[in-house]
């Protein structure tokens, strides 16, 4: 049996029965529910490693959920949702979750999806001990195991999107990162749509940290490639 506990949350019937089906035949372990309160139950009930996550469910929007869990927790989240347009997508990116899988689905890229997510849970578990919990550049300061960033001593509020975005750039201080490496880094693939969104959440992550820090451009962009942290 795999050692990793995924949570389906699904009304429909028959795309809940293809995933936990589709688990089973990879020796997952699943809970599965059909609305949001049992969801948020289940999540905080038995911590599972990786949640599917439908938006439009019977008694609360999907998106609700995401910012519920990410309340308390930093599992992993991927939106299975039949909504397509972009802005749906920025939303629930934005709200916290890691991955955002469109109907009607391959349970071959549900399973690539799932094994992106777990790479990453994987990763992050057995490299965060041994690395430095605390980063500081110029008035900058984060706190890894807190998960908080603070700006010449006072909290800044990030999404979870953008604090990725700004470990993913703290980490690689001085390197030009690509718009592909960001983007696979971030959401596990790197399609036209992401780099537009890419754009979208660093431009709000840089907004914020000049509206805290007016004497340092933390963040430089290369037109056309990608961004980097300057050593400040």
């Amino acid at each position: 049996m795999n050692k990793y506990k995924i949570l389906v949350v699904e009304d429909d019937t028959a795309v809940r029965n293809l995933i936990t089906t589709t688990l089973e035949t990879q020796n997952y372990t699943y809970l599965a529910c059909e609305n949001g309160k049992e969801a948020i139950l289940e999540a905080v009930s038995h911590n599972p490693d990786v949640v599917l996550l439908d938006l439009g469910l019977p008694d609360m929007d999907g998106v609700d959920i995401i910012r519920k869990i990410r309340g308390w927790s930093n599992m992993p989240i991927i939106v299975i949702s039949a909504r397509s347009d972009d802005r749906d997508k920025i939303e629930a990116l934005d709200a916290g979750a890691d991955d955002y899988l469109t109907k009607p689905f391959s349970v071959e890229e549900l399973l690539a999806r799932l094994r992106v997510a777990l790479r990453r849970l994987s990763y992050m578990q057995g490299k965060l001990p041994q690395e430095q919990t605390v980063f500081e550049n110029g008035s900058m300061r984060i706190d890894y195991t807190a998960g908080c960033v603070y700006l010449s001593g006072e909290e800044i509020h990030l999404t979870p999107i953008e604090y990725k975005l700004l470990i993913l750039l703290a980490k690689n201080i001085g390197k030009v990162l690509t718009h592909t490496y960001i983007t696979e880094a971030i959401w596990g693939h790197s399609w036209e749509n992401d780099v537009a969104s890419l754009r979208v959440f660093m431009a709000t992550l840089r907004r914020k940290l000049e509206k805290m820090d007016h004497e340092n451009d933390y963040i430089q962009t290369r037109v056309g490639i990608g961004y980097r942290m300057v050593k400040v």
